[in-house]
């Protein structure tokens, strides 16, 4: 992945659009994969039509000014935007793999593999401590928010839910603002940002949220998912700590020779999952991600130090733990020098590239 800024300019002719990798910002924006000419890179352009999102144009506003401030390498840049006619256009690196969310869908319906989860979620812990020593808590941390670049660089977006901790010049104890356009994240933040109560919360708040992803990534899909949300807030202020599911978690109806969901009382659960174990390692991770009371759960820098991270120090390289998925380039398998006209581009984008989540 090029992290280089400067040969990325604000002249749209410089940019080949070769076919629709999906859309973002709740549908109001288009993702497309294009090629930088001068370079032979290709990248990817999210377009924001300006009257689509006019009533959250501040959000977008203020993500694009935060990811300008952000230089790590486990975090998306933004290489260049610019307004091009009625069009946001914000143009980043491509991830090939997509997202985490995209991963689980196509592939890993049931889950990754422990050592995957485990890499994901170290580069994760590494881009929240640079971004909460930043003085910004994240709040919308999930797996449709993790990409993934084919050499396996694994890079945090979502920023536009991000807040400051830091107000008028002094780190704020705690935080009492609730994000009005969060709804697609309720399920991934803590008990106590959703219960907005006078303690208010802290950075440690994306704690919490990390030990959901965890979950998301091992058991497919997110806990608390068809749960209503008044239900699903009910179970996380009583305490409720979602597990991650295989044999040492799935209570078993004799009966029914199947296991219940301990979180939504969902019984297709297959065979593979009954059987299957996590590492002890990884159910203590979860474990303290979920600490009900804030000053005994970890901050991010606490939780990298788990030894389940000296476990993943001789993996191997991720994009073979993600097997068999492929990275777009090789799933498209073309010349993109051949790419002449518009016909050529209405064929790629039979691909089913749309199908990606790319809700970053």
């Amino acid at each position: 992945m090029n992290s280089q800024v400067s040969p990325y300019s604000t002249d749209i002719s410089e940019y080949q659009t070769i076919s629709i990798l999906g859309h973002c910002f709740d549908n109001k924006a288009i993702v497309q994969l294009a090629k930088h000419l001068p370079s032979g890179i290709m990248i990817a352009i999210k377009k924001f039509n300006i009257d689509k999102i006019k009533e959250d144009i501040n959000l977008l506003e203020s993500e694009i000014i935060l990811t300008k401030q952000l230089n790590h390498p486990n975090i998306l840049p933004y290489i260049s935007t610019f307004v091009f006619g009625p069009e946001i256009c914000v143009i980043s690196p491509l991830m090939a793999y997509g997202s985490c969310r995209d991963l689980l869908t196509r592939h890993f319906n049931e889950g990754l593999l422990e050592t995957a989860i485990v890499l994901i979620i170290k580069d994760i812990l590494s881009a929240l401590i640079y971004i909460h020593k930043k003085g910004y808590i994240h709040r919308a941390i999930r797996a449709s928010h993790i990409l993934i670049s084919d050499t396996g660089q694994v890079c945090l977006t979502g920023l536009r839910y991000a807040c400051p901790i830091i107000k008028n010049g002094r780190w704020q104890r705690s935080i009492h603002s609730f994000p009005s356009t969060t709804e697609k994240n309720l399920n991934w933040l803590s008990p106590e940002l959703l219960e907005q109560n006078l303690q208010g919360y802290n950075e440690k708040s994306d704690i919490y949220s990390i030990g959901i992803v965890i979950c998301e990534l091992a058991n497919g899909s997110e806990p608390f998912s068809g749960m209503s949300k008044t239900l699903m807030l009910t179970e996380k202020v009583r305490g409720c700590a979602p597990p991650l599911l295989d044999r040492t978690t799935i209570p078993r109806d004799e009966n029914l020779d199947c296991g219940v969901c301990p979180v939504s009382g969902d019984m297709e659960i297959s065979q593979n999952i009954l059987n299957r174990r996590f590492s002890d390692n990884l159910h203590e991770l979860v474990a303290l991600c979920f600490m009900w009371d804030v000053t005994e759960r970890p901050t991010a820098t606490q939780l990298l130090n788990h030894p389940i991270f000296k476990t993943v120090r001789r993996a191997p390289p991720l994009p073979e733990l993600l097997k068999p998925a492929l990275p777009l380039s090789d799933r498209v398998g073309i010349d993109t020098d051949e790419i002449e006209n518009f016909n050529t581009m209405n064929r790629l984008s039979q691909l089913e590239l749309y199908s990606c989540e790319w809700d970053f």
